[in-house]
């Protein structure tokens, strides 16, 4: 490239080439709080499973001022399960998510919520800002943890923080998670995306083989990640059909 980074936008995504391989994939539906869609999640889901055959080296997910994102749009979350849509945008982002194969960096700034906290568990290294926020909403959404948390958050955190952050639904903040090794740094708002992206791109400069085979190294036991979105998956379909979840959508929807 000549320096000039690359911009691609779809479906309240931008995703932006830089050189030495790194991608920048900003969510974009601000007006939403960056709520994210399944067309939104398709894009994302588009970026990093096709990162090898692109020459993707890093990808750095971020979202804008105050707010990564606030998680599934239940708009269209509801919409397309009543369509009786039966592949789920969202479970195969999470999917992909185990499964990448190049280095991903997360700049959170606001709200994360949700997909905003668990795809954190998945983020080779991660930033925020000191107005970052987390949540994982989903027992009160008569639902279960998504994307491997229930296995990983305890290993983070301990099964006493896990048990706060995931039965109570309590949110935390940046320094919590800092402390927690959610994020590796808090950063000022205004520095954050140039941190991520100069992480990036350090992590894009290295020896590509010895790099991939040390973060493979690194996250051994994929085999049981994945078994463990598997059995979160199930259960997610399963009580998303129940009266607890249509109850909570259903205020959630009435409150908007």
């Amino acid at each position: 490239m000549d320096g000039t980074p690359a911009k691609a936008s779809t479906d309240h995504v931008t995703v932006t080439r830089h050189d030495k391989g790194v991608v920048l994939v900003r969510m974009n539906r601000f007006d939403k709080k960056n709520a994210l869609t399944g067309a939104m999640y398709d894009t994302m889901r588009g970026v990093i499973e096709n990162a090898a055959a692109e020459g993707t080296r890093a990808v750095v997910f971020a979202g804008g001022p105050g707010v990564f994102t606030s998680g599934n749009d239940i708009g269209d979350f509801i919409q397309r399960s009543a369509g009786g849509e039966t592949r789920s945008p969202a479970g195969d982002f999470i999917k992909a998510l185990a499964t990448v194969e190049v280095p991903m960096v997360a700049a959170v700034d606001g709200l994360a919520i949700g997909i905003g906290t668990t795809m954190m568990l998945h983020m080779d290294l991660a930033y925020a800002s000191p107005n970052a926020m987390f949540r994982m909403p989903f027992v009160d959404l008569g639902l279960v943890p998504e994307a491997a948390s229930s296995l990983l958050f305890p290993r983070l955190a301990g099964i006493k923080k896990a048990t706060e952050y995931i039965m109570l639904a309590e949110p935390f903040g940046a320094k919590e998670a800092e402390a927690m090794g959610v994020v590796n740094a808090v950063l000022p708002a205004e520095e954050l995306e140039a941190k991520a992206l100069a992480v990036a791109t350090k992590l894009a400069s290295k020896p590509p083989i010895a790099l991939a085979h040390s973060r493979r190294l690194l996250r051994k036991g994929a085999d049981e990640i994945r078994a463990r979105m598997d059995e979160e998956g199930a259960l997610f379909a399963e009580l998303l059909k129940g009266d607890e979840a249509k109850a909570a959508f259903m205020a959630f929807m009435t409150r908007k």
